[in-house]
């Protein structure tokens, strides 16, 4: 069974189809509309976090391509208290064609496709956020042409969002540098991961404190929120570390001059980055928003219609 949990578990060229399929289904989509390609198929849609971009995005992916979405919430199944993660797994198996969960812990995503005669895919979890990093591959290719050779620099704490981008940078070539305060680096297994990712160091990753330093000749960069969902009671420490790793116009002007700044929302405004960058000429935020629906279109397509 294939299930989308890591982009680590791909390889380059099965990442770079599944980004070239995003691409025809958002022109397909833009040009009128798209073939039924999972017509009859229903995706089960599990939530333990709020989301808008995750339900919205995956519902409307099903709806375009033909087929079904039906979202669960978490008084509905209550995973591993009202019921078992297993059993949840197994049943929901039976019912529909695929599951996309969105999970405090990854431990819960790992449980569900050990047990699912279909496929999961992981919406969110504590660890990674690898549907956000198809959807900023999309958007940067979209605004560059080619990801090969690209320099991205991520500015802010090491979460899961910034372990997808670090695994998509070794696999598909971009130059990854990460600027972090002490005490909120990415995890040393997760570097240690993406080097041996790295097909004959093909792409350079570095870990930078100073996000000035980091941002000199990026095309690129990328922040989330100093604070993420289950974090809340680190908030106001939080708070005094990171404003020096805003992203504002300053260190936009610090970068190369064609730089695209990105941001997986929500945003907090005024906190990791300013409301002149997010609404200024270099921001593609809202864009990215757009291809979360393209690039799991893509992703769906990939994991259930074999003959496409």
């Amino acid at each position: 069974m294939t299930h989308f949990l890591s982009l680590a578990d791909f390889t380059p060229k099965e990442l770079r189809q599944i980004l070239d399929l995003a691409i025809n289904l958002k022109d397909e989509w833009k040009a009128g509309g798209n073939e039924p390609l999972l017509r009859n198929k229903v995706l089960a849609m599990v939530f333990q976090k709020p989301s808008l971009r995750t339900r919205v995005s995956f519902d409307m992916a099903m709806r375009h391509l033909g087929g079904d979405a039906l979202f669960l919430s978490p008084s509905e199944i209550g995973l591993g208290k009202r019921e078992s993660i297993a059993d949840v797994s197994k049943v929901l198996s039976g019912f529909v064609d695929a599951i996309m969960a969105r999970v405090f812990s990854h431990a819960h995503i790992l449980e569900l496709a050990k047990h699912a005669n279909v496929p999961v895919i992981n919406g969110l979890s504590d660890f990674n956020h690898p549907c956000q990093a198809m959807a900023d591959a999309l958007t940067m290719l979209e605004h560059h042409g080619d990801l090969s050779g690209l320099n991205m620099t991520y500015v802010g704490d090491g979460n899961n969002v910034a372990v997808s981008l670090m695994h998509l940078s070794a696999q598909l070539g971009i130059n990854f540098t990460i600027s972090s305060p002490e005490g909120y680096q990415i995890p040393e297994e997760v570097v240690i991961k993406a080097r041996a990712l790295r097909k004959n160091g093909a792409a350079t990753l570095e870990l930078n404190s100073d996000p000035h330093q980091a941002v000199q000749g990026a095309n690129i960069i990328y922040t989330d929120t100093w604070t993420s969902m289950g974090q809340e009671q680190e908030n106001q420490k939080r708070m005094e570390v990171f404003p020096p790793y805003q992203i504002n116009s300053l260190l936009v002007s610090e970068a190369e001059s064609d730089v695209i700044v990105m941001h997986c929302l929500p945003a907090h405004r005024g906190f990791e980055i300013t409301d002149e960058v997010a609404d200024g000429s270099h921001s593609v935020i809202f864009q990215q928003a757009e291809n979360r629906m393209h690039a799991q279109k893509a992703i769906l397509v990939h994991l259930l219609n074999k003959s496409h």
